[in-house]
């Protein structure tokens, strides 16, 4: 049976796309260039991508049901991952709706001594011309000048077959590209000055570059984007399950992340800079989930148990293998993972954070959907992974969202509760800082208890302020409260922290301070003895070290022995660009950094459940 096309229009755009019937209005969308929040990637689970339909909506499905009140649904409010097209349509997509780049970090602390030992090198040469007295080829005419710096060099089958011309059209005048001991490419003239590498993040949440002059080591541009993956799953297992259950799910995903890639490249590179052929080397670094699905190599059996990748070593190839639009000879090099759960990104952590060479114990926490934890020092490190929830970037938060601009990113309370907001303006929603920070203080002014129930009516002690109790409010049935009133994007109606937002914060704190305080039991510490904890990432980049105490999510140490590293990751990778030995630093860190698995662990499960409450005021500093 023959499918009927279909005419949709998206407002406040005036897109119009015609689609196929059936088609999903989140496909549509994107067909149209629209790209809708949706951080369940599509499941219908968390409620977010609502679009309203205007004139005769189909009914809504089961998922619509659970998540949209009676109100919603006789407006026309629709979740576009799970309705179809059945007719001609017009659809509205609120702002709320609509996908928006958050802020990304892509500057780390990189204050610590390195060498500068790049694997890349390129050597000018003027070469003698070939005569009766000197019959050598073209090929030991280059290697044998090259052995002169110390290099025993060699080419490839598809150089050899260029380098004739080459070395005659330059008049034997060329320049080698040399990549450990491999010629990768050779240039007519002296090009010995422009040498370019890139150093990748790839983050589940974030992908965030860096150019750096290979002859210098000095960093030229930085660029990052929300890793576009997002849409087929907020977390790596979401993202695991689409790899598996779709023909095409693992190309999708793959397919995903080197768009982006190539877009970094190209706002790295500038309209007025360097042409993207002069990149000869890329490091990468991410979780090993990110890893596989980067070199598109199936991850399902990191997800189930015994929870195994299907690699851990350090691994190269070819960039323009990959699709990567750099110089089509330029190496790739992926470092080591550690395990399922804790990637080569953990790798560059240590690396960055040299916890390694430190006599005092340290503490470095990657806070994110998945918590990636070392702790050691000179002597010993140990390391472990916790499945936090996608809660401290927003998502399963009712009007969670990343940290974009129109995010409440800051709470405090004076007479009442005032938040900050990223870029000004009116607030669309809250990210994650903002919802640690709003949580902190309202416990603080016993508005939460340390169940983590918000407190209404006659319960709301007489100490809280009036205009905070005034701000309780329900939702639901369920209490609520209201942290920014009469916002416009949200048709007037304001933001708000709802009991369920409560829970997701305590699940997702849980598990983090479950992880530190079981790998902390392990190594031999307690956690209010450790001499320093590092916070990596974006995450750990903004939240107030106060809030983040105040709620459990960090050990009660004094704020003085709590530093935030920003992205150690992409440092990390970027020393793996920049120094050779870096590269053999970071395969023996895989290879000897004790791995604690918490799957199974009865005082992991004891910790997470004891974790669940808020600490008592008089712990928090």
């Amino acid at each position: 049976m023959t499918k009927k096309n279909y005419r949709v229009t998206f407002q406040p755009e005036g897109r119009e796309v015609l689609v196929l019937e059936g088609t999903a209005i989140v496909e549509a969308a994107g067909q149209a260039g629209i790209t809708l929040n949706t951080p369940c990637g599509g499941q219908g689970t968390c409620g977010k991508c609502r679009v309203i339909v205007h004139g005769d909506a189909p009914a809504p499905c089961v998922a619509g049901k659970k998540h949209l009140q009676a109100d919603e649904i006789s407006r026309g409010i629709r979740l576009a991952c799970q309705m179809r097209v059945d007719r001609d349509m017009t659809v509205s997509i609120p702002a709320e709706t609509h996908f928006f780049e958050q802020v990304i970090l892509t500057e780390g602390r990189d204050d610590l001594p390195h060498h500068h030992e790049p694997n890349l090198i390129k050597r000018f040469m003027e070469l003698a011309r070939p005569d009766e007295n000197d019959l050598k080829s073209d090929v030991d005419r280059v290697v044998d000048l090259i052995a002169e710096t110390g290099v025993e060099a060699w080419m490839d089958v598809p150089l050899m077959r260029e380098l004739p011309v080459l070395m005659r059209e330059s008049d034997f005048s060329l320049t080698a590209v040399i990549d450990g001991d491999e010629v990768v490419a050779l240039e007519a003239g002296d090009t010995s000055h422009s040498v370019l590498g890139v150093a990748l993040d790839i983050g589940s949440t974030t992908i965030a570059g860096v150019l750096v002059d290979l002859t210098t080591g000095e960093s030229m541009a930085m660029a990052g984007r929300t890793n576009p993956q997002i849409k087929y799953g907020d977390d790596v297992v979401g993202r695991i399950k689409f790899a598996g259950e779709n023909t095409d799910g693992l190309k999708k995903l793959q397919r995903c992340v080197i768009d982006a890639v190539n877009e970094i490249v190209v706002e790295l590179t500038g309209s007025k800079g360097p042409e993207p052929q002069h990149i000869y080397e890329l490091t990468a670094v991410g979780n090993t989930t990110m890893s596989h699905l980067l070199l598109g190599v199936p991850p399902q059996s990191i997800a189930q148990a015994p929870y195994v990748s299907v690699f851990r070593k350090g691994t190269d190839l070819k960039a323009h293998s990959l699709g990567i639009e750099v110089n089509h000879n330029a190496n790739l090099h992926l470092l080591p993972n550690v395990a399922g759960f804790v990637g080569s990104d953990t790798v560059a952590v240590a690396m960055a954070s040299r916890i390694d060479q430190e006599e005092g114990i340290t503490l470095a926490i990657d806070i994110g959907t998945n918590g990636e934890l070392i702790i050691g020092n000179k002597d010993r490190l140990m390391v472990c992974s916790c499945a936090a929830g996608p809660a401290f970037e927003g998502a399963r938060i009712r009007q969670g969202m990343s940290a974009a601009n129109g995010a409440v990113n800051k709470v405090v309370i004076n007479e009442g509760i005032e938040v900050g907001v990223i870029g000004g303006g009116d607030a669309r929603g809250i990210c994650g800082s903002g919802l640690l920070d709003a949580v902190a203080v309202l416990l603080d002014t016993g508005l939460i208890d340390p169940t983590g129930r918000i407190l209404t009516g006659s319960k709301i002690p007489d100490n809280v302020p009036e205009k905070v109790a005034s701000a309780v409010t329900e939702l639901d049935g369920r209490p609520a409260v209201v942290l920014a009133e009469n916002n416009e994007n949200h048709g007037g109606a304001p933001v708000l922290l709802t009991q369920k937002d409560v829970r997701e914060l305590q699940l997702a704190k849980a598990a983090i301070a479950a992880a530190f305080t079981t790998l902390t039991g392990v190594f031999g510490i307690k956690p209010e003895k450790l001499d320093l904890v590092l916070l990596a990432g974006g995450f750990g980049n903004f939240i107030r070290r106060s809030s983040a105490k105040r709620i459990g999510l960090l050990p009660n140490i004094p704020s003085k022995k709590i530093e935030s590293i920003g992205n150690a990751a992409l440092v990390g990778a970027r020393r793996a660009l920049t120094c050779r030995c870096c590269r053999e630093q970071a395969q023996l860190f895989s290879d000897n950094m004790e791995y604690v698995e918490l799957a199974g662990r009865q005082d992991f499960q004891q910790y997470y459940m004891e974790e669940m409450t808020f600490p008592d005021p008089n712990e928090s500093e």
